[in-house]
């Protein structure tokens, strides 16, 4: 019987009254069963038992009274299978007929929330989505073998040539024997239609987000238009010197700066035909024109045809849009506000078009290793799809909604109302192939995560395909997914089949789903214009990731020898063929003014100076998109668009000879390492204090990505994907003996300090030093070094989740 439990029935939970405080479970009562949602321990208590102790007495008083559960929380799911004897109280409705073990909460919010309004009937779209997933997860299954087989091979190559390095004609050779490297076909170009303008046409920054925090989902869509006084005067971008400083109170000699910078924007990309916007007095339409009031007389633009909207009066208009290289830029025009009353033409800031597109992230930034966590990120995105996503926050002493912005209304030159989207356009990155997931289980199996997120994430978009509110995603009626970890020709023609299947579940139009290919991973880059022709009627984006690609290029080439340094790598020669090659044969296949050709992520969000300064490399380069940490570089990025002109630049590289093979086959390997001990101490130290500093937040805290303070305490951007060269690389110098074992560890303890102190602020942290041995995360942070060479292609999911399933675990019991 259940000792000293009690069935608050008031307030719908079983509560264990001990000394240290209330432990409890919340449930919702659906008839005779009850909906096991969240189990509680308190924090002084946890790691006692106390939380099984809870659940064991709760199910036992289930049990008493003839009743059912449905264990939505994950705790007591895990207790469950742990104690098959009390399998036998699970609702068995869960299974929907299909003869499946579908997650409770996975199956109520598909039921309940993502289905009422698509039309599509419950019971259909589980039998359909597991009989795709009963006749796709077998050949998942048999390509990730397949990825293990070549690995086992070119380590076995690499092993019966020791010191060669794997470079040279016998190298490649080999790669074709395996099949690791296919024949490339005849020239072609893609097929896809139904695109966006966003995708298709504009060049621009791109957003990438975790789509688990309403808060950061919600500010990406809306970077669709930035302030770049705002994002002057808050960064680095303009020098604080001569009394110019940023702080609390709004600075006029800074702010002078900030509207200094503005104008002569406008003079470079709008230039009035015959004086400067620095000498401007007032801006007004007449007869369909901007005209402007000068010193030196009424102005005009160069170009006329620049200016394509205004709100307001004509002769007094509160905001006039002009455009350049297809994006817009709104001049503000309040004499009330502070920055206008102080502008002789009465600008108060200058708007850009800043984040075309956002990616909405369920991959390398989430943190989300259970079913209650995955329909936290699926909810989010069901919001933005719907356009009714809110989040509060507290900003002071005010808490704050947000939602998603309004399209933004115009009247054009020629008197005709018109409307520009306010929000970015929306793609949503799934996991990998690698993934798979316990939200459904088929013969007791797990399936394929990416599997469940394309049919998830489409049904959800129905919303939006089906919408004609206010505030739609896609005009086209397309839905964009970002594939990620692709690993050839053979994988992506698997995701094209997956989305097939997926649109006939929903009853969607062939080709409706369109895929972004990150070729992020070796064997993809090697095969990239096959890869592309897997999905040529679908494909709408292709990018560089310096950081996976970096990961997969160590782990491939693990038993070669050992890596250059990380700083050492990024100017290897490799990369550069990389970078090239991608732009390249993008644009051979028929990409441009079709789909996105993209370029990485600026890591440094703080360092906004470097990254106006060096970021232009990337559309100079051919890149139509590059991605960017945050809306405020979202709207400095947009500078660099204004100042190249991608499509000529494309233009200009079509046809240029492709990097060779050789160079791509290139590995960055260390010719004979001669460091020092002080050099090799600084590299271990580097990589164990990345390490650390993104595994604790990631295991203890459920944070996928935020600002990680390195080792010279510069914050940086981090996601998994720095996490695998980090912990990759130290696993190929244990492995060929640059150093010991032994001080791999000393450093992870010596940095586990030093990551415990730059964390020391954050309320919920618990620090890894001096108890090693129980600090789940150090503990994560070792697996990932000490067995780096066993992870698949040196993936890091599997740690992570494993270790923050038993923190999720040791907290909550």
């Amino acid at each position: 019987m259940a000792e000293g439990l009690r069935d608050n029935i008031a307030n719908s939970r079983f509560e264990l009254e001990l000394e240290g405080g209330l432990a409890f479970i919340d449930y919702r009562r659906v008839g005779r069963t009850l909906w096991l949602n969240h189990a509680e321990v308190p924090l002084a208590l946890g790691g006692r038992g106390v939380g099984s102790t809870l659940v064991r007495q709760a199910l036992e008083l289930i049990r008493s009274r003839g009743e059912r559960l449905v264990p939505a929380c994950s705790f007591v799911a895990w207790f469950i299978r742990e104690h098959p004897e009390y399998a036998d109280l699970r609702d068995k409705q869960g299974t929907q007929g299909t003869g499946a073990e579908i997650a409770p909460a996975l199956l109520n919010f598909i039921n309940e929330e993502a289905i009422p309004g698509t039309g599509i009937d419950p019971a259909a779209f589980w039998s359909a989505l597991v009989g795709l997933l009963r006749e796709l997860a077998p050949i998942n299954r048999a390509l990730l073998s397949r990825r293990d087989e070549l690995q086992k091979r070119i380590d076995a190559w690499h092993a019966a040539r020791p010191g060669e390095g794997g470079l040279g004609a016998p190298y490649e050779a080999m790669l074709r024997q395996i099949g690791y490297l296919v024949p490339e076909g005849p020239p072609f170009s893609i097929e896809t239609t139904g695109v966006d303008a966003e995708i298709a046409s504009v060049a621009g920054p791109q957003l990438v987000v975790p789509v688990s925090n309403a808060r950061y989902a919600l500010n990406a869509a809306n970077a669709r238009w930035g302030s770049v006084y705002d994002a002057l005067y808050g960064t680095d971008v303009l020098p604080e010197s001569d009394g110019a400083a940023r702080g609390e109170a709004y600075n006029p000699k800074r702010g002078a700066r900030v509207v200094a910078y503005g104008r002569e924007f406008l003079d470079q990309y709008f230039p009035l035909s015959s004086a400067s916007h620095r000498d401007a007095s007032a801006y007004r339409v007449e007869e369909g024109s901007l005209v402007v009031a000068t010193a030196s007389g009424v102005q005009g633009l160069a170009d006329p045809s620049a200016f394509v909207g205004f709100r307001g009066v004509p002769a007094a208009p509160s905001a006039l849009l002009l455009r350049h290289h297809g994006l817009h830029v709104e001049l503000s025009v309040d004499r009330a506000h502070p920055i206008g009353r102080a502008d002789a033409a009465g600008i108060s800031d200058l708007l850009l078009e800043s984040a075309v597109s956002t990616i909405q992230d369920l991959e390398d930034s989430v943190a989300a290793v259970d079913a209650a966590d995955k329909v936290a990120a699926y909810r989010n995105w069901l919001g933005l799809m719907r356009g009714t996503l809110e989040a509060q926050f507290q900003k002071g002493e005010r808490l704050l909604t947000r939602r998603l912005n309004p399209d933004r209304r115009y009247q054009g030159p020629d008197g005709r109302e018109f409307a520009l989207p306010g929000r970015s356009l929306m793609l949503v990155r799934n996991v990998g192939h690698h993934m798979m997931s316990d939200m459904v289980r088929i013969d007791g199996e797990e399936v394929p995560e990416t599997m469940l997120d394309a049919a998830i994430c489409a049904l959800i978009a129905l919303h939006d395909l089906r919408a004609s509110g206010a505030r739609r995603n896609s005009r086209r009626g397309s839905v964009y997914i970002v594939k990620p970890k692709l690993h050839g020709p053979e994988e992506v023609a698997l995701a094209a089949r997956l989305f097939d299947g997926v649109e006939d579940l929903l009853g969607l139009d062939r080709n409706t789903l369109k895929m972004g290919i990150m070729d992020e991973e070796r064997r993809t880059t090697l095969n990239l214009a096959e890869c592309i022709r897997a999905a040529r009627a679908r494909v709408v984006f292709i990018n560089t990731g310096f950081l996976d690609r970096t990961g997969d290029e160590i782990h491939t080439s693990m038993a070669a020898g050992a890596m250059l340094r990380k700083a050492e790598i990024k100017e290897a020669r490799w990369l550069d063929a990389y970078e090239r090659q991608n732009v390249d044969i993008g644009l051979s296949s028929g990409l441009a003014g079709r789909a996105q050709i993209g370029k990485g992520m600026w890591a440094m969000p703080d360092l906004m100076a470097q990254m106006v300064a060096s970021k232009i490399a990337q559309p100079r380069a051919g890149a139509s998109t590059a991605w960017v940490p945050s809306p405020t570089a979202a709207t400095l990025h947009a500078l660099h668009y204004h100042a190249v002109d991608v499509p000529a630049v494309q233009a200009g590289l079509r046809g240029r000879p492709r990097a060779a093979l050789s160079e791509l086959l290139a590995v960055p390997l260390a010719p004979a390492p001669r460091w020092s001990a002080a050099e090799i101490e600084h590299e271990i130290n580097n990589n164990a204090q990345g390490v650390l500093g993104y595994v604790v937040r990631w295991v203890d805290l459920g944070v996928g990505c935020s600002k990680v303070p390195d080792i010279q305490n510069v914050a940086l951007m981090e996601d998994r994907a720095t996490l695998r060269i980090s912990s990759q690389h130290l696993a190929n110098w244990l492995h060929h003996g640059v150093c010991t074992p032994e001080q791999a560890l000393a450093a992870l303890q010596r940095m586990a300090r030093i990551v415990d102190e730059q964390n020391a602020r954050e309320p919920q942290y618990r620090p890894m030093a001096p108890q090693f041995g129980r600090s789940l995360a150090f503990q994560a942070a070792c697996e990932l070094v000490f067995k780096g060479r066993k992870q698949p292609n040196g993936y890091t999911e599997w740690v992570l989740h494993a270790r923050r399933r038993e923190a999720k675990r040791r907290h909550e019991g």
